[in-house]
């Protein structure tokens, strides 16, 4: 199973899968494997010290598998572990955090910024403190948004769907109140309600997807490090997860915006 050339993707479920779609399409000729810890899902809801745990072991069995860098498509573990494992491991690492905030910064016109993601990630201020870091005068705006992840685990994602109508509004409501013209949508399985945010913030707030971000940094690095594929042929990505693969074709669809026909392999994550 070695795949010496391959970038390894994981997150706590399937949400990552929709960086998995910026990756496919702004990196083709790289061999992608990802891991979804289904199992565990979710990892919003944890303690700092389990979620640290949790993203060494994903990290580690894709170490196992050869890769040549790893990203945790994963508001939350890079909110809350990305350091140590930046620190830590072998191989190129990158979260979502940065690429994102970097982005965010030279969208921004009022320097008013409004996050969203899972109560860890909020609770983490990463993304507030990076963006102060970047733009000091930054006015951050946070909220957390736990329900999301099950709409969006649900396929209830349709912008015309009164309950996501409903939960958008919810949410939403103070970050429009205080004026935000950006909005980082802080969790990979916020931008499948990308539609329905946009109707409701309006048009001239711009959304920014921070799988779409770190699929560009991660390229970048890559350029930098040498690392890229000599092989230009596009590759076929290969898919784990922790518990049954049972549903992941119909979700993994919704994701990846294309019919899945791949294999995908259950794991036993706690050897890892």
């Amino acid at each position: 199973m070695s795949s010496p050339n391959a970038i390894g993707v994981f997150d706590s479920g399937l949400g990552g899968l929709s960086a998995v779609k910026e990756f496919l399409h702004v990196l083709p000729a790289e061999k992608i494997i990802y891991f979804g810890d289904t199992g565990r899902v979710p990892y919003g809801t944890r303690s700092r010290d389990t979620i640290r745990k949790y993203a060494f072991q994903d990290a580690n069995f894709l170490l196992k598998n050869n890769v040549k860098m790893i990203v945790a498509a994963c508001g939350t573990v890079s909110s809350v572990a990305g350091d140590a494992l930046r620190e830590r491991l072998p191989v190129p690492y990158t979260g979502v955090v940065n690429p994102t905030c970097f982005t965010a910064v030279r969208k921004t016109k009022n320097g008013k910024i409004g996050v969203i993601g899972t109560a860890a990630t909020v609770n983490s201020h990463s993304y507030k403190l990076r963006l102060q870091k970047l733009m000091p005068e930054v006015q951050v705006f946070e909220q957390a948004c736990p329900l999301f992840v099950s709409l969006v685990e649900n396929g209830v994602i349709h912008r015309d769907d009164q309950i996501t109508r409903l939960v958008v509004r919810r949410y939403m409501a103070d970050l429009k109140d205080n004026g935000v013209d950006t909005v980082i949508l802080g969790c990979t399985h916020f931008p499948l309600l990308r539609e329905a945010i946009s109707d409701y913030m309006g048009g001239d707030v711009t959304l920014v997807d921070s799988g779409y971000e770190t699929a560009n940094y991660a390229a970048k690095v890559l350029r930098e490090q040498d690392l890229l594929s000599d092989d230009s042929a596009p590759k076929q990505p290969s898919f784990f997860v922790s518990d049954t693969p049972e549903g992941f074709k119909s979700v993994a669809g919704l994701f990846l915006g294309r019919d899945m026909e791949h294999t995908v392999t259950q794991i036993d994550i706690e050897q890892y």
